[in-house]
């Protein structure tokens, strides 16, 4: 696609069909460009993968940052299984985020993509991780931006505040219950506009999406997938060069959760954003797309 400027959901949106169904956006560096010295088709290739709250999509996640990224990598933003565009499988057959990895396998595999540097928020950051671990070859350089599973709260409570705003909304969905779950992401009130509520309860209320949330959070509590030791205790396997973000304000995964992966992964530097919830790509935009742009391209 050679023109970041023409994104839209339509105009980048695909779907991928298969061992999953996958709902995805495209865009980055055209055939061409690299004539005249820009990236081009050869570019390296990023995976946004987005978290898990209500109503939330890749589009939802990553459509403002997906023109800056798109001008340097093969961009790629995925609606993770029973998010977005993406049916729920027949069953859950492992613990969501690792299921979500399995997902991205795919993923790669159809397109005939051997390695991709991985971009993940809360969750997405979960399923990055353990793509990197079941296939540490095929994953470049990690960005983490509050994951889910690596964080280790010590002083604040087991469930964060922004969790118990989530559940609240999947067992009785209402505006006034998005507004207080969407309250917990961000540090700057002024971000919470009626469009944003709009569009993120309408995708939320839709004919099952609830129904379809309940289903991924039930598997973090299935015995059948107790079997494998808790993300963080493996962490010290990621070896891969990643980058932890968090926002200071972060009431969804707060920042003191920060600190255990930070000291656990082999070759993590940690960056902590100001005035930041937990959508540091929406909150800290600018400062957010240029502190990951230098880390994936740096030498």
């Amino acid at each position: 696609m050679g023109s970041t400027t023409e994104l839209t959901y339509e105009s980048t949106s695909r779907t991928l069909t298969g061992e999953y169904e996958l709902h995805y956006h495209q865009a980055g560096p055209s055939a061409g460009a690299a004539a005249s010295g820009a990236p081009g088709d050869d570019a390296p290739v990023l995976v946004l993968l987005h978290g898990s709250g209500p109503g939330v999509s890749g589009w939802s996640n990553f459509a403002g940052n997906l023109p800056v990224f798109a001008a340097h990598f093969r961009t790629y933003v995925l609606d993770m299984p029973a998010f977005g565009r993406s049916p729920q499988p027949s069953a859950w057959t492992d613990l969501y985020p690792r299921v979500a990895a399995d997902a991205l396998r795919f993923f790669l595999d159809e397109l005939g993509i051997v390695q991709a540097h991985l971009l993940g928020n809360s969750m997405g950051g979960n399923a990055a991780a353990e793509f990197a671990l079941a296939h540490p070859e095929r994953a470049g350089r990690l960005v983490l931006m509050g994951p889910g599973g690596l964080a280790v709260n010590t002083f604040g409570p087991q469930v964060s505040e922004g969790t118990r705003r989530l559940f609240a909304f999947l067992a009785e969905p209402s505006r006034d219950a998005m507004r207080a779950w969407v309250e917990t992401m961000v540090a700057d009130p002024a971000l919470i506009t009626d469009a944003l509520l709009d569009a993120r309860t309408e995708a939320a209320t839709a004919p099952g999406a609830c129904e379809r949330a309940a289903s991924v959070f039930a598997t973090f509590s299935d015995p059948r997938f107790a079997d494998e030791a808790p993300l963080w205790a493996r962490a010290d396997r990621l070896t891969h060069r990643t980058l932890l973000t968090w926002g200071r304000e972060d009431r969804m995964l707060p920042y003191e959760g920060a600190l255990f992966p930070f000291s656990r992964l082999p070759d993590a530097e940690l960056h902590v954003f100001a005035r930041c919830g937990h959508w540091a790509q929406v909150e800290r935009k600018e400062e957010f797309e240029r502190v990951v742009l230098e880390f994936l391209r740096r030498p």
